[in-house]
């Protein structure tokens, strides 16, 4: 049986390479049938939480390039 929901790491404390890489396999494993209902409630929990880290790592990569693109064009405007 996978390690439980609740002795995994935090998603907060993982990449998002790692977090979309665990999302992937909650994802396959609900969609497969074989987790019971329990397990797949807290599986969908887990994955919730997951997509929250990924989407906040892509939103501050987003804010990253955008200052990044307006230091470029201040500086080019010099």
């Amino acid at each position: 049986m996978p390690d439980s929901p609740d002795v995994r790491p935090q998603p907060d404390a993982l990449s998002y390479e790692e977090a979309v890489a665990e999302l992937e396999s909650i994802v396959e494993r609900i969609e497969s049938g074989e987790a019971s209902l329990e397990e797949s409630m807290k599986l969908y929990e887990r994955g919730t939480k997951l997509l929250r880290r990924c989407r906040a790592v892509l939103d501050q990569a987003e804010q990253r390039l955008t200052e990044l693109d307006a230091s470029t064009l201040a500086r080019e405007g010099e």
